[in-house]
C-alpha cells in the first residue's frame, strides 16, 4: 500500500474532510547512469566552484537571482523560508465551476485524495457525490512542501481525484511568440466535408489499455537481449518509391479510404524487435589467423616450386 505523500483536509463551507494525498500515476522511463567509455567507472557529479576548481561543500551554498547586467542578489536558507507560503494543512475549496469550462491546458499533475480515517468517510462520500450529482468540480489552493498549489478537485466513482494546475500567468499566450497562427487562412468545404469523414472513420470507444508506451518496450528489449549476448536484429528498409501527394483532397480520400482497415490504439504498424545472437569478435579472429596461415603457405609452395625449377635448369 503506497503511503500518502501529504495529509491534511478537505475544507467546504464549514466542513472538514481529513485526507491523503497519494500519487496517481508512476514513472515506467528507463533511467540510466553515466559511465567512462569502454570502463565500469560511474561519472559523479560535483558542486564546483567555477573560479577555483575546487568542490564546495552544501552547507556554504547559497542561492543568488539574477538581476541583470550579470548582477546577482543573495538570498539564505532563512530569508526564503521568511517569505514562504504558511505551513497549511487545508485544502480550501473556494468555488465550484463546470470541468468543460477549464481549458485542459492548465492540468498538470493527478493525485488521488483518499479519506484519512473512518471518521472521514461519511463527510467524504458526501462530498464526492453532491459534486457528482451537481456536475461540479472544485477549486481550491493548498500548501505542499513550501510550495503553495492551485487544484481541481473532482469525483470519479465515489473517489476524489486531484489535479495540480499552472496559474494564469503560468500559461503562455499563443498569439506572442507563434509566427504561423491558422487564423488568416481559407479551407475548402470539399475538403473540409472529407476531413470530418476522415475523423469519422477514426473514432473509437476511449480504452487507455489500447495505448502503450512501446519505445520504453523495445528500450527494455534492447537491454534484455545485451545482457543474453544478443543483440537486435534489424531488418533492411527499402527506400520509398512513391511520391508525395500534392492535392490534399485527394489524400483525404485515401486516409478515408485506408481507415477502414482502422484498429484503435497506436502499436499498429510498429515491426516487431527480434533478436540474433551476437556477433563475437573471438570468432573472427581465428578466421583471419587462418586466412593469413592459407596465405604463407601459398607463398611457401611457390618459394619451393621456383627452387626446384631452378635446380632443373641448373642441371
Amino acid at each position: 500500500m503506497p503511503r500518502a505523500i501529504w495529509t491534511g483536509s478537505v475544507s467546504f463551507g464549514l466542513v472538514n474532510v481529513p485526507v491523503g494525498l497519494y500519487s496517481a500515476t508512476e514513472d515506467h522511463d528507463v533511467h540510466f547512469h553515466q559511465f567512462e567509455k569502454d570502463t565500469t567507472a560511474r561519472i559523479r557529479n560535483q558542486r564546483v566552484n567555477e573560479k577555483t576548481g575546487e568542490e564546495v561543500a552544501y552547507e556554504d551554498i547559497v542561492k543568488g537571482a539574477e538581476v541583470g547586467d550579470g548582477n546577482y542578489v543573495m538570498l539564505t536558507p532563512e530569508e526564503l523560508e521568511s517569505v514562504e507560503p504558511g505551513k497549511s494543512r487545508t485544502i480550501e475549496i473556494s468555488d465550484f465551476v463546470k470541468a468543460a469550462e477549464i481549458d485542459p491546458i492548465y492540468y498538470q499533475r493527478s493525485y488521488y485524495l483518499a479519506p484519512a480515517d473512518k471518521t472521514a468517510v461519511k463527510p467524504y462520500l458526501l462530498l464526492a457525490r453532491a459534486m457528482q450529482k451537481a456536475d461540479r468540480i472544485g477549486i481550491a489552493t493548498f500548501v505542499m512542501r513550501g510550495k503553495q498549489y492551485l487544484a481541481a478537485i473532482r469525483p470519479r466513482d465515489d473517489l476524489l481525484i486531484l489535479e495540480t494546475m499552472f496559474f494564469a500567468d503560468e500559461v503562455r499566450d499563443s498569439a506572442r511568440g507563434i509566427d504561423q497562427l491558422p487564423a488568416k487562412a481559407r479551407v475548402a468545404s470539399k475538403d473540409l466535408t472529407m476531413a470530418v469523414h476522415l475523423v469519422e472513420a477514426l473514432t473509437t470507444t476511449w480504452d487507455p489499455k489500447n495505448y502503450r508506451d512501446t519505445y520504453t518496450a523495445r528500450v527494455n528489449k534492447l537491454i534484455d537481449a545485451k545482457e543474453k549476448n544478443r543483440e537486435i536484429a534489424v531488418p533492411e528498409t527499402s527506400e520509398e518509391t512513391e511520391g508525395k501527394v500534392l492535392d490534399l483532397l485527394a489524400a483525404l480520400e485515401s486516409s478515408v479510404e485506408a481507415a477502414k482497415k482502422h484498429k484503435p490504439g497506436n502499436t499498429r504498424g510498429i515491426p516487431q524487435l527480434r533478436t540474433r545472437k551476437a556477433d563475437d569478435s573471438s570468432d573472427k579472429k581465428p578466421a583471419t589467423k587462418s586466412a593469413s596461415t592459407r596465405q604463407s603457405k601459398k607463398s611457401t609452395a611457390k618459394k619451393s616450386t621456383g627452387k626446384k625449377s631452378a635446380g632443373r635448369k641448373a642441371s
